[in-house]
């Protein structure tokens, strides 16, 4: 088994959606971001990629390679996804909190979940979803930007004659 953690934030910017957990919400703003800004999914990759030993998202898909401007992040958990069959693990669970005012995700946890569970070959019940705002506090309570957090769980599946 192996752990993985990661974190992403974005400012808003911009526009009148954000992606989030691979899915298109409307909001008032969208957010500066190279890609499409999905926190959700950056925070995942990087967990993901950490629990494997693959270093971070930056790394992968650097902001500075006009190929991944304006990518969306299903794409980029895909190509993650594909690094960690390669090397024969399996997502065991994932666990993923999202902070911002605003936008509320409530009537789209459920399509966040199944998303992220179909990006990543689990079943829905592996997926889990939190949200919570600051309070008020910092530059998420200011209503500034959002940003997620994710802890992931590898599981190895090699076969024992390997």
């Amino acid at each position: 088994m192996r752990i993985g953690f990661g974190i992403d934030v974005h400012a808003f910017g911009p526009g009148d959606s954000v992606a989030l957990g691979g899915v298109r919400l409307p909001h008032t703003r969208g957010v500066r971001a190279h890609s499409d800004g999905d926190v959700i999914l950056h925070a995942l990759c990087d967990a993901l990629l950490g629990a494997a030993g693959l270093g971070d998202i930056g790394q992968h898909f650097p902001d500075t390679d006009a190929k991944w401007k304006g990518a969306d992040s299903r794409d980029l958990t895909r190509h993650v996804m594909s690094l960690l069959r390669a090397r024969h693990h399996l997502v065991g669970n994932v666990d993923v909190t999202f902070l911002a005012e605003l936008p509320r995700i409530g009537r789209y946890r459920e399509e966040m979940r199944h998303t992220i569970a179909q990006l990543l070959g689990i079943a829905d019940a592996q997926v889990n979803i939190k949200a919570t705002t600051a309070e008020g506090l910092g530059f998420i309570g200011r209503g500034e930007g959002l940003a997620a957090q994710a802890a992931v769980l590898l599981l190895a599946d090699e076969p024992a004659s390997r």
